[in-house]
């Protein structure tokens, strides 16, 4: 096996993890900063008196938002179904936003256990290849011993700087994430909520009265 060519070949990877980590990083704090403001608007603009996405500013519905696509299957249904088919439809439209909100975090949580790894294997294996060579040339300079520890050293500290940066990185958009799933929550309940025109005929079917 030649060690050098292994080790090469672990920075090769660790560039590689270093710059698919950044594209994911900055992707998903532009997309979830931007479904975050559009949760925001729809939640001031929505009510619980909302029947349609027509009674939306048009535009919110232009844009084709997580939020809206949650929603826009629950106003449908609105008053149209009974409350466990509404809870029903409510948790199926959570559970379909998933994919879309995890999408490339798994990457991330993967770079920050694997860069340490490749780091200490890129510093085994530079020491195996600088030991090597000093076998071979019999080299007594400390100076060229320095310098090849060095660089097999470096390896290390390069895993470990990339585990940082993507665990920081990664807390900061689970944090983001989370509050855009507490918005999201928010919406769904108001777009499931029965209009209170619902409610008086349901008091009426029952022959409860309502009381103000």
């Amino acid at each position: 096996m030649n060690a050098t060519l292994v080790h090469d070949l672990i920075f090769y990877v660790m560039y590689a993890a270093l710059a698919i980590a950044v594209v994911i990083i900055i992707e998903r704090t532009i997309w979830f900063a931007w479904t975050q403001r559009q949760a925001k608007q729809l939640e001031k603009q929505m009510t619980t008196d909302t029947m349609t996405l027509n009674e939306l500013p048009e535009a919110l519905r232009r844009q084709t938002s997580l939020p809206v696509k949650m929603i826009e299957p629950v106003l449908e249904k609105k008053n149209g179904v009974s409350s466990e088919a509404m809870n029903d439809i409510m948790d199926a439209q959570y559970l379909l936003s998933k994919p879309a909100m995890t999408r490339g975090l798994w990457l991330l949580e993967t770079v920050v256990t694997a860069a340490p790894l490749l780091g200490l294997l890129g510093t085994v294996m530079g020491i195996m290849d600088t030991f090597k060579a000093l076998a071979a040339s019999g080299v007594s300079d400390a100076s060229q011993v320095s310098a090849g520890m060095g660089t097999a050293l470096f390896a290390t500290g390069l895993g470990i700087a990339i585990a940082l940066l993507c665990l920081v990185s990664n807390n900061f958009l689970q944090n983001r994430m989370e509050r855009i799933n507490e918005l999201l929550k928010v919406l769904l309940l108001r777009a499931a909520t029965p209009t209170r025109a619902s409610n008086n005929e349901g008091w009426k079917e029952k022959g409860v009265q309502r009381y103000a």
